[in-house]
């Protein structure tokens, strides 16, 4: 008789007792199998993890309107004629009844929006994770009405943009929204007010490095942009101004300081802004 199917031990005739990975007697202690295979799970878990982890199915997204727990009739090439067509309705009817309300419906449409957004901006995926809890939360507030649902999707980008520091023009995102400036404005004035946004000023020196980058400015230049833009928003320069102009004007200084070719058109042209726009900010800078 193997070891592996023995019911008392080899050696003494004792009660084998069977532990995750291997048999023992518990009379003498003999280790009658070892490396048996363990069912359980793959992973392990430490007392300081939040929650145990899961294999199966995608994770959990506030980005869809069911948070990624709908299911899915597949298809198959192995199927054919009368199971193909009835596995066919069923795949209509499915998605007809995944969305049960004109709320549902909206929130599906505009989580597709921003998530489209953000792709073409390149975002990160917090800020689309971010963006929909806000959209959500303006859709329970009943800001929708009447509004642009597109507004708000590219209205929620935008906020949640400043909120986490991610530099993001206004013209950069209706660039590529399907809501002009007129319904972006609206939107956001709507959250803003009713549900408070924890939105202040934004720092010209969020804008420093993707100016510069894309202007190609030496390293030397940025450095000084950013001090630069520290001490006008010590000074007050910033106040009720572009912030984007801001940043334009703290590039060009610093290029002209250092000896480099920037010219205000250039620097203009990158911060969507006017060359006269740049131009105050750079002889308050060049003055002080």
């Amino acid at each position: 008789m193997s070891a592996t199917t023995a019911q008392s031990c080899p050696e003494c005739d004792g009660r084998l007792r069977a532990d995750d990975c291997e048999t023992v007697c518990a009379e003498c202690g003999l280790v009658v199998a070892e490396h048996n295979i363990d069912p359980g799970p793959e992973w392990r878990s430490f007392s300081e993890d939040e929650g145990t982890p899961e294999r199966t199915g995608a994770p959990l997204t506030r980005s869809r309107h069911d948070r990624g727990l709908s299911t899915e009739i597949g298809r198959s090439t192995r199927v054919k004629g009368r199971k193909r067509r009835q596995l066919a309705r069923l795949r209509t009817q499915h998605k007809r009844t995944v969305i049960g309300s004109k709320a549902e419906r909206n929130q599906v449409y505009g989580f597709t929006e921003i998530r489209r957004v953000v792709s073409a901006l390149d975002l990160p995926e917090h800020v689309q994770e971010r963006a929909c809890v806000l959209f959500e939360s303006a859709q329970d507030a009943d800001l929708l009405q009447g509004r642009s649902i597109e507004g708000f999707a590219a209205a929620a980008i935008y906020a949640t943009c400043r909120v986490s520091e991610v530099s993001r023009t206004l013209a950069e995102l209706t660039a590529v929204a399907r809501a002009d400036r007129a319904e972006l404005d609206a939107a956001y004035d709507a959250m803003n007010r009713e549900l408070g946004l924890p939105t202040g000023p934004i720092d010209p020196a969020e804008y420093l490095p993707r100016f510069a980058s894309k202007l190609d400015v030496p390293r030397a230049v940025e450095r000084r942009a950013a001090d630069l833009a520290e001490r006008a928003r010590e000074a007050g320069l910033d106040n009720g101004r572009n912030p984007c102009g801001v940043a334009a004007a703290c590039l060009y200084t610093a290029s002209q300081e250092t000896g480099g070719d920037l010219t205000q058109a250039a620097a203009a042209e990158v911060a969507d802004v006017t060359p006269v726009t740049l131009r105050r900010t750079y002889v308050e800078l060049s003055s002080d």
